[in-house]
């Protein structure tokens, strides 16, 4: 079994289906209401989880009692869970999620901007076992921590590119692969792809590969570059598409797909998440054996 560490945020993400995104002042009432445990790392753990993997979260969750939320499903999930902020009392991040009847969504979340989390521990042991660590730059420390430790022992550092963050060009020191959105703009990169890639190659990362939602992802590993294709649907919900498809790769990339291969098998699964409402019920439509091609 291949074994993955998911380094930074987890919230409690509530996704209401509506007609259409609420205008100033309106009050609305939607179709349907979630309830999910969230976060960029904490969707791609669960994913990686669910594809057959051995994953452990390393994230600020806490003993308040919203966060025996996150706790009970990342169990259910099969998720250990490494808390950096054990003892706070303070509730966790919320994220309100809304989606329209096109699949649109809006997201509204204080992430850990209001999170104060003590210098982290490493488990050595934890990393000795891995195959694969993913950082989402969220717990910034954190992440530079266990990015350090990790490339120090050898583990392939993943790192989700959502958007710049103060520090990310520290974080990106012990990257190998970057698995950016269209989004992710480094300092001085305008809307161009070429000059993302080239920025992260130049920053040392070994592979880039940058998401545009239902557009082709397009890759670049130096020896090789281009464009997958993924494949269409009739989306429902794009919600946590990103963070699905990035477990997925840690997933597929530990198992020895290789970059390309692993990332084609992501974009199948993150494409297919979009027929479903919310961020786990593409799961009971296909039994993860299914997603098993190649490894």
């Amino acid at each position: 079994m291949v074994s993955g560490v998911f380094v930074g945020l987890s919230t409690v993400d509530i996704i209401y289906a509506l007609d259409e995104h609420p205008a100033a002042n309106a009050k609305l009432v939607a179709r349907t209401q979630q309830t999910f445990a969230g976060g960029p790392a904490t969707n791609a753990a669960v994913t990686f989880s669910y594809l057959g993997g051995r994953a452990t979260l390393i994230a600020p969750v806490g003993r308040h009692a919203l966060t025996n939320l996150l706790k009970e499903e990342l169990t259910r999930c099969s998720v250990e869970l490494i808390d950096l902020t054990p003892e706070s009392s303070e509730p966790p991040p919320i994220s309100s999620i809304y989606v329209d009847r096109h699949g649109r969504r809006s997201v509204v979340s204080v992430n850990t901007t209001c999170t104060q989390i003590p210098p982290p521990q490493i488990d050595h042991f934890k990393l000795k076992g891995a195959q694969v660590i993913l950082i989402d730059g969220h717990a910034m420390e954190a992440c530079k921590a266990w990015s350090a430790a990790a490339r120090g022992q050898g583990v392939s550092v993943v790192f989700d590119g959502g958007s710049w963050k103060p520090g990310t060009n520290q974080l990106l020191k012990n990257v190998d692969i970057a698995i950016c959105s269209a989004d992710f703009r480094p300092p001085g990169c305008t809307n161009n792809s070429d000059a993302v890639i080239e920025y992260l190659r130049t920053c040392g990362v070994r592979s880039v590969a940058i998401s545009a939602g239902a557009d082709a992802v397009r890759y670049d590993s130096g020896s090789s570059a281009g464009s997958i294709e993924v494949p269409p649907v009739e989306a429902v919900d794009t919600t946590g598409a990103g963070d699905i498809f990035h477990g997925a790769f840690c997933y597929y990339a530990a198992a020895g797909l290789g970059f390309v291969n692993a990332l084609r098998e992501a974009a199948a699964i993150a494409s297919e998440s979009c027929r479903f409402h919310g961020t786990r019920e593409w799961m009971r439509g296909r039994s993860s054996a299914a997603w098993q091609r190649g490894v």
